[in-house]
């Protein structure tokens, strides 16, 4: 009986290593696939909004003409370009407020991925949220202050919480 048991306990500790060798390749190639969703997601959404900025100036009409970016046009203008959150579109405008209403706390990826729609469960969408917030930074528009926390400037921060509804 008791080398029934050994050779029953010898047989279920090599499947268990199979089993965590198995799990170790799958994880591995999530993870490849899910870098790989995350940059597709982050290039669809870069796409997106050069089409729309494309079709912007048709909707301007009735508004002072605007004048022509010289360069690469840009989805998110810079912020020294530009006299107000008007200029950007309407998900980057939401992350604005967002960050408005965050306040010195800041705003995470995830809770941007909510003001935007998306399902904060998703890494895809996260990372996508964050990708935007990353934009906002590097145009001048918000700050990140602490990893993973965007803010606006400290000067924006002042001026926001001085008016109603703006600050903590």
């Amino acid at each position: 009986m008791r080398a029934v048991l050994e050779t029953r306990q010898k047989a279920a500790a090599v499947r268990v290593e199979e089993l965590e060798a198995e799990l170790e390749r799958v994880q591995a190639a999530l993870a490849e696939a899910e870098e790989v969703l995350r940059r597709r997601v982050i290039g669809l959404e870069q796409y997106l909004e050069a089409l729309a900025e494309e079709e912007a100036p048709s909707e301007a009409i009735g508004r002072a003409p605007q004048k022509k970016p010289v360069g690469p046009r840009r989805a998110v203008p810079h912020r020294d370009n530009a006299s107000g959150t008007e200029v950007l579109s309407v998900d980057y405008q939401a992350l604005m407020a967002a960050a408005v209403e965050a306040g010195g706390d800041g705003l995470g990826a995830r809770r941007a991925a909510v003001v935007l729609g998306w399902d904060s469960a998703s890494a895809s969408r996260v990372e996508g949220a964050r990708a935007r917030l990353k934009r906002l930074v590097e145009r001048g528009w918000l700050v990140e202050g602490k990893p993973g926390r965007f803010t606006l400037p400290a000067a924006e921060q002042d001026s926001a919480a001085g008016r109603p509804g703006g600050g903590s």
